[in-house]
């Protein structure tokens, strides 16, 4: 929030010494010898063990209130979340500021905003009473306008620009381009402290829209640009001040990322924020290049990579992707699988390593890669196999697992875009825990759904769209599948339902008409299952071929063939494992390195390519 900022004059020890030294005295060593996660438990650490005093949400959050959020123009008022305008315009809901007497639940009142939405924590932060943290948390508790606060509810805090308001399905909190108040840095530094007082339970993401962080996947971009772009206010260190002091309603602990945000740059990287401290260096030098880049286990759709880690006078948060010279995504490890790709086409890949200062080195050497046709042989990415936007709340999605084991989804989401928004700004399903059996689906249904509530795998928020909204699939955090269009607000499919054709057997991030069939409204009943029929097609060339021993037991398999052959063997989960050639006078592999098992085994020649099983004894 910028309004007006303290001097404050910083007494620096030769060891390690700054304002509010006696707080953090014994974690000094951790707040100069650590970055990234490390730090961030470290912190974390410290704000729950001072969490000394738990509040009561009625009445200490009031009375806490009337103290912290003084207004230092008029002592008699409250500054309010999301308020910009001096009471002049005559509109009551944006006022700045109020009367700390007029509290309560009507129109022209204040009252306490959960910053972290009470019900977008999983789970919802009052799930063990409201007396006491965490819904009683006086850091996550601001004063409010009551309607204003009802227009934001529990919206997602989102990009926007101006005054606050919605923005694209989200909250925007409002900064100052057009003589307002700003308040994105008490939000972002607010989802913070919350993510490290409570953990899992208050999830970044959870609360936020925007790009994932590469260190912390839990982590919003966005909320450290914020962070950055709007300096601490003295309201936010009034109450800091008090709440680790010795007050009445003082709860006993601080919130760090106020005393100093560049400790968010520390942990998560990003837009370089204030160092209130003054004692951390500024980091100019680049990363080095990443080096050995090499490609493997080559599917239909999806490429692995791997390269050796970067190094750096600080420390490398993260890699980004290039796939043909565009940037594709992040990893914080040194490997990547690349997903959502074309069948039988070769692609150019590139990385480059990143620093806490947003040091990037260069791009590495680039290597090509090359997928495979989509076969028996391969490994099936999910897709989706039905959608039934019916009548009331009939609305379901169906998921496809094509293959014969069994996935995890934790690496995957669903994501909704409402009336033709640009972006995946309104809901986002988490899948984590979940799982696909072999050859099943996966149902997510809204809750009071009437048509089909004995299929449901899971009820999903994602699920309240309506026949003009596009819906993703994603994997890591990549679109790989969808139904709709993206940023086109027509309706595409109002009262009915579709249901992939059996002849589709990869996902595709462009919404084809031609892939599916319709039916009439509150037709359900395929959902539960899912049929394919898959695209193998075997080369005549190839009838004369012979495999033997199949069973093997020895370690040598032969090949006859009246032409060269190229040979890649698979596991069951789609891996290859091994690769050779064989000619008309050298017609053995060796398959010692093999453990038991079924495998396939893809014969290739410049004429085509076919795939066999054999077992392995």
């Amino acid at each position: 929030m910028k309004k007006k900022y303290l001097v404050i004059s910083f007494l620096l020890f030769s060891s390690f010494g700054f304002s509010q030294e006696t707080y953090y005295s014994d974690i000094n060593t951790e707040l100069t010898t650590l970055t990234g996660i490390p730090l961030k438990n470290a912190i974390a650490t410290k704000i729950i063990n001072t969490h000394s005093n738990p509040l009561d949400y009625t009445p200490d959050i009031w009375e806490a209130c009337r103290v912290t959020d003084e207004d230092s123009s008029n002592s008699s008022n409250v500054v309010l979340i999301y308020g910009w305008e001096n009471g002049t315009d005559g509109d009551i809901t944006n006022n700045l500021s109020r009367n700390k007497n007029s509290n309560g639940g009507n129109n022209g009142d204040w009252n306490r905003e959960h910053t972290f939405a009470n019900s977008l924590a999983v789970p919802k932060l009052e799930s063990t009473g409201k007396s006491g943290p965490p819904y009683s948390d006086a850091h996550n508790l601001r004063a409010s306008d009551v309607q204003r606060n009802g227009f934001r509810g529990n919206l997602k805090f989102a990009d926007g620009s101006g005054n606050s308001g919605n923005s694209g399905g989200g909250w925007y909190p409002g900064d100052a381009t057009t003589g307002g108040t700003d308040w994105r840095g008490d939000v972002a530094r607010i989802t913070m402290y919350m993510y490290l007082r409570y953990g899992n339970q208050c999830l970044p993401r959870y609360n936020s829209f925007g790009t994932t962080n590469s260190v912390d996947a839990d982590m919003v971009n966005l909320l450290l640009e914020w962070n950055a772009a709007d300096p601490v206010s003295d309201y936010e260190d009034t109450r800091n001040a008090y709440h680790d002091s010795n007050g009445t309603y003082a709860q006993g602990n601080r919130n760090p990322f106020i005393d100093n945000p560049y400790l968010a740059t520390l942990i998560w990287g990003g837009t370089p924020a204030e160092d209130r401290w003054g004692i951390y260096a500024t980091d100019t030098e680049n990363p080095s290049v990443p080096m050995n880049l090499s490609v493997s286990n080559e599917s239909s759709s999806s490429i692995d990579l791997d390269w050796d880690s970067s190094t750096d006078n600080v420390g490398v948060t993260g890699y980004d992707i290039y796939v043909d010279g565009i940037f594709n995504s992040s990893s914080s490890t040194n490997s990547y699988t690349v997903t959502g790709l074309s069948t039988s086409t070769t692609y150019s890949f590139a990385v480059l390593a990143k620093d806490l200062a947003n040091n990037n080195s260069a791009q590495s050497a680039a290597v090509n890669g090359t997928t495979i046709a989509g076969n028996s042989g391969e490994t099936y990415e999910l897709f989706f196999s039905e959608y039934v936007e019916g009548s009331s709340n009939n609305k379901i999605l169906e998921i496809a697992n094509i293959n014969d084991n069994d996935i995890s989804l934790d690496e995957y989401s669903i994501k909704l875009s409402a009336n033709g928004a640009a972006d995946w700004t309104t809901n986002t399903q988490l899948l984590t825990g979940k799982s696909i059996l072999g050859n099943d689906v996966f149902v997510l249904a809204d809750s009071s759904n009437a048509i089909c509530t004995a299929e449901e795998d899971i009820t999903s928020g994602v699920t309240s769209f309506n026949g003009n909204d596009a819906i993703g699939l994603f994997k890591n955090d990549v679109l790989i599948d969808i139904i709709g269009v993206l940023g086109n607000d027509a309706v595409f499919a109002s009262n009915t339902t579709l249901v992939r054709n059996n002849n589709i057997e990869t996902p595709s991030t462009t919404y084809n008409t031609s892939e599916w069939t319709s039916f009439p409204n509150d037709t359900c009943t395929d959902i539960g299952s899912h049929s394919v029929v898959l695209n193998i097609k075997e080369n005549t060339l190839f009838t004369d071929v012979k495999i033997y021993p199949n069973p093997i037991s020895s370690n040598h398999l032969n090949i006859l063939s009246n032409q060269d052959l190229t040979i890649q063997v698979f596991n069951i989960l789609g891996k290859q494992v091994l690769t050779h050639s064989v000619t008309k006078n050298k017609t053995k592999i060796n398959v010692s390195s093999l453990n038991t098992g079924i495998y396939l085994i893809r014969l290739s020649s410049d004429d085509g390519s076919t795939t066999r099983k054999f077992i392995k004894q």
